[in-house]
């Protein structure tokens, strides 16, 4: 009966003991990184804190929580000592470390990771133009304008009728759109003024429009060829980096693959390592730079910005895991939630929680880019100040005309007058 009673109050002692350990409060360790951590005001959200309350529910602790020091995931220096978060957890100023951690052997040998709450892969990504629909502008009621106006396009000022017809003025753009000679000719100065503005207007926009088909056609030729790691290595167009220190660069560095070990020695060479994936991505979005990152993130930078396309090739899967101290009784219950919360779909949804893209219809607009309106300001302000010019001088000669028909016409009646004046007198001297 002793025997008994000892044996349950041992299992309760053990109990009890589990309970407590289960609502001990554990000190964790984030790094801010868009979209796992991110802050909200006083507050944080992101996928890393939704998983984090996912797991806490499950295993019923409670957590306090407190951003990295040097806003770094954590890599072995020269010397053997570790920083950012792994260094923090190593050095037993945190429990848990919670954020797109790869799970590495080096990291391994130094902490526990738990089984990956995300899978995720080595890719790139570039640069993409977009096409835009290209504005038409008429010029042919310009033309009609001025010739009604101009007098000296009447062939017959009396009758008003128009030897330069609507016809004409059609006929007359073509041929000055393709550069082949078009007849009749406007004889105003106003018209003549319009059309070697129309002329200059035309010969600038096929110019321009010209250039911009051959640098699309090389941006073209330099976007498609670059698939691959081996078309990255193979160029010397664009140049290309990853995050330093990061286990993206590790992996280049390590990797025995001759193309790999290419890439990492283009990057030491070139110095075109970033200090984090947001300046990665920034200065992809700025162009001639192709940014070497986990898919996870790459995938997140596309949906955020409809300019940037992923190459499809993908290497290395691995796994974004939770980091503990070695020996960490939380490990273990840590991987069993995680998987069930991956069974369940709850780890699918938080990721198209944060990572939904905010392209519309993005894939739908592959063409490269085309002038825009804004680029073309000029050569439309040029036009205009033209037709400004030319419906002045319409203007005056349409007012110098009928100035010169009403003095034709007082001329005429003073001549009329004094001829019947002479002959009154000399029907009176008869």
């Amino acid at each position: 009966m002793k025997g008994c009673l000892a044996l349950i109050f041992c299992v309760t002692v053990l109990m009890a003991g589990r309970v407590t350990a289960g609502k001990q409060t554990r000190d964790l360790i984030l790094l801010h990184e868009d979209p796992y951590t991110m802050a909200r005001g006083s507050e944080l959200e992101g996928y890393c804190i939704d998983l984090l309350s996912q797991l806490s529910k499950k295993l019923g602790f409670r957590y306090k929580q407190h951003l990295v020091k040097d806003n770094r995931y954590g890599a072995m220096d020269t010397s053997g000592n570790w920083n950012g978060m792994i260094g923090e957890i190593i050095r037993g100023e945190a429990d848990l470390a919670i954020a797109p951690l790869t799970l590495t052997a080096v990291r391994e040998q130094f902490v526990d990771m738990t089984t990956p709450f995300m899978q995720t892969g080595i890719s790139f990504i570039l640069r993409k133009d977009w096409a835009s629909e290209e504005s038409s502008f008429s010029l042919l009621m310009a033309y009609k304008v001025l010739v009604k106006i101009s007098p000296t396009e009447w062939a017959e000022p009396d009758t008003e009728q128009h030897s330069f017809t609507l016809l004409h003025s059609f006929w007359y753009i073509t041929g000055s759109l393709t550069l082949q000679g078009a007849g009749p000719h406007p004889k105003a100065m106003s018209g003549r003024i319009v059309s070697a503005i129309w002329w200059l207007f035309t010969l600038l926009l096929l110019a321009c429009y010209f250039a911009n088909f051959n640098i699309m056609m090389r941006s073209s030729s330099k976007h498609t060829s670059i698939k691959s790691f081996e078309d990255l290595a193979n160029q010397n167009v664009i140049d290309y980096g990853t995050v330093e220190a990061g286990a993206t660069m590790m992996f280049f560095k390590n990797s025995n693959n001759p193309i790999y070990r290419r890439i990492y020695q283009h990057m030491e060479r070139k110095k075109s390592f970033v200090s984090s994936m947001e300046e990665g991505v920034r200065r992809t979005q700025e162009g001639n730079f192709a940014f070497i990152g986990e898919t996870a993130f790459l995938d997140l930078a596309v949906a955020r910005s409809c300019k940037l396309i992923r190459s499809q090739e993908v290497t290395t899967v691995r796994g974004y895991s939770i980091a503990a101290p070695k020996g960490s009784p939380l490990v273990k219950n840590l991987t069993i939630a995680i998987l069930q919360l991956s069974e369940s779909g709850e780890l699918t949804f938080l990721r198209d929680k944060w990572w939904a893209s905010s392209c519309v219809d993005a894939d739908e607009s592959q063409a490269s880019e085309a002038l825009q309106a804004h680029d073309l300001g000029g050569l439309f302000l040029l036009l205009g100040l033209g037709l400004s010019v030319g419906l002045l001088l319409a203007l005056l000669e349409l007012l110098s005309r009928a100035r010169n028909q009403a003095k034709d016409g007082k001329v005429g009646t003073s001549i009329s007058s004094k001829n019947h004046v002479l002959h009154l007198q000399s029907a009176l001297s008869l």
